[in-house]
């Protein structure tokens, strides 16, 4: 038996995956920790954004690594191919797609929730009571009562797609989840704005509901929902047998950030007996800015509202949010019970409902630290200012447009989204955006209004000051004046990245 044992001891030595030295390791993470800090502090002096090189490409289309390397090495390999051409929304400069600007804080907050490696689907421990906690405070914020429920999820379009499986289990009952939507399910049908994100027709297809079952409203000149059209949209279809049980309204519009009338929407809702969804991606934490949250009125009202932290509120990706007003009709659309997460009385196995009871995940990471982290440190009123300056920008590159005759806004600004272009056609304004992006100065994005192809400048990131907005507005000047012939504004480019 002792051989056995001495053998069985021999076969497993050594395979533990902790350095060797950990002195050398300290001393490479406190490198590592630098030059992390030295990006986000020194993120001017490089592009916002950059192509990748083939060869930098070509260096990942490599097999499988099958023998170990040194960490260094790895790294270097990390430092100079990969951190160089991210996507660039730590730069003050990207104006692109919604993305969050991060903060320094957050990174070490994930650096000490992978230290901590904990998995949120269920048990009894702290870092479960940290994400009740924000569940608690969000209750607050969105005036929600004391039975509601939350969860951190990847982001809006997993928290949307779970409001559409909390609604539709509330028309259908419990028994759908275990026989199918059946004839009941196929007459359901839900309803939001043209401007409404995609993500809410891939939730209606994904929850077997089908994206014709999603009637897209039209909206009026503020790119908000028509509640008139929506109410007689509901009505037709109560007079030829759907069942309407959905309504899904923006807290501001991917395109240009317009907020849906919520107060008539909820007052449509509760008269009919729908569920009331508010995709909130960005736009729902204007609640913190008391500049701003009265442009939200009635989001209170709502059954459920999906959110990001990690757009305006700077948490680092990624940090998805649901909230769900009725918190039973939360858990019933996902509590699944099983023998291997029973619970105890007392022990790891005990506590209250466990996250995996409100979604669909069992393995859940510590999203809640950096948003814990974040508004702590911060506070909400000083992150409401922030988000309050963003739109405040966006008021000043709407003034630039409308003052230069070359430029022509495209779209009312709302909040912190900029939709304009330079007078020229299509073509030549998806060059400007291109060249724009490759030249390292300015990250705007695109979209298409009233069939006009729009440049999008989207302020989110918390470092973005004036001197960007004019840095942006001169690259459209220059490059347009270079493709229309008109003449060359002089524009200097951000140095490239160290090498």
């Amino acid at each position: 038996m002792n051989e056995i044992i001495r053998n069985a001891h021999a076969s497993v030595a050594h395979t533990s995956l902790d350095p060797q030295d950990w002195s050398a390791f300290r001393a490479l993470a406190h490198r590592m920790l630098d030059e992390a800090i030295d990006g986000i502090a020194d993120v001017r002096a490089r592009p916002v954004w950059q192509p990748i090189p083939d060869d930098v490409r070509a260096a990942f289309r490599t097999d499988v690594p099958r023998e170990a390397s040194d960490l260094a090495e790895v790294y270097r390999e990390f430092a100079e191919h990969v951190a160089p051409y991210a996507t660039g929304n730590v730069h003050p400069g990207f104006m692109g797609w919604v993305h969050g600007g991060g903060t320094a804080v957050g990174m070490l907050a994930e650096m000490l929730a992978a230290g901590l490696n904990a998995n949120l689907g269920g048990r009894d421990h702290m870092p479960i009571e940290v994400e009740r906690q924000i569940v608690d405070w969000m209750r607050r914020l969105f005036a929600f009562p004391d039975s509601a429920s939350g969860i951190f999820v990847t982001g809006t379009s997993m928290a949307n797609l779970m409001a559409v499986l909390v609604a539709r289990t509330a028309a259908l009952g419990t028994l759908a989840r275990q026989h199918g939507i059946g004839n009941d399910g196929a007459l359901l049908t839900a309803y939001t704005s043209q401007a409404a994100h995609g993500c809410v027709s891939r939730a209606m297809d994904i929850a077997g509901l089908g994206t014709d079952a999603l009637r897209k409203i039209g909206v009026d000149a503020d790119h908000r929902i028509d509640v008139a059209a929506l109410r007689a949209q509901i009505a037709v279809d109560r007079e030829v047998g759907f069942k309407p049980f959905l309504v899904v309204a923006s807290a501001g519009t991917v395109d240009i950030g317009a907020i849906d009338d919520l107060k008539a929407i909820a007052e449509l809702c509760r008269e009919e007996g729908i569920w009331f969804h508010v995709d909130g991606a960005f736009g729902a934490l204007a609640i913190l800015s008391p500049e701003l949250a009265p442009l939200l009125g009635g989001i209170e009202l709502a059954d459920s509202i999906a959110l990001d932290f990690h757009k305006w509120g700077q948490v680092p990706y990624d940090a998805g949010f649901l909230l769900v007003r009725d918190g039973e009709q939360h858990r019933q659309a996902f509590a699944q019970p099983a023998a291997y997460l029973s619970r105890e009385a007392r022990g790891l196995a005990a506590g209250a409902i466990w996250p995996c009871d409100l979604g669909p995940d069992l393995s859940r990471g510590f999203r809640a630290l950096k948003t814990w982290f974040t508004l702590k440190t911060f506070g909400t009123d000083r992150l409401g200012a922030t988000i309050a300056r963003s739109c405040a920008l966006a008021k000043y590159l709407e003034a630039r447009v409308l003052a230069e005759p070359r430029l022509e806004l495209l779209a009312p600004v709302n909040l912190n989204i900029v939709c304009f272009r330079y007078r020229a056609d299509d073509a030549v304004n998806r060059e400007i955006v291109a060249d724009i992006q490759e030249s390292g100065i300015a990250a705007p994005s695109s979209t298409t209004l009233s069939g006009k192809f729009a440049i999008r400048a989207a302020i989110v990131n918390h470092r973005t000051e004036e001197a960007d907005i004019d840095a942006l507005v001169a690259a459209v000047l220059d490059f347009g004046g270079r493709r229309c012939g008109d003449g060359v504004i002089e524009v200097e480019a951000p140095p490239l990245a160290a090498q």
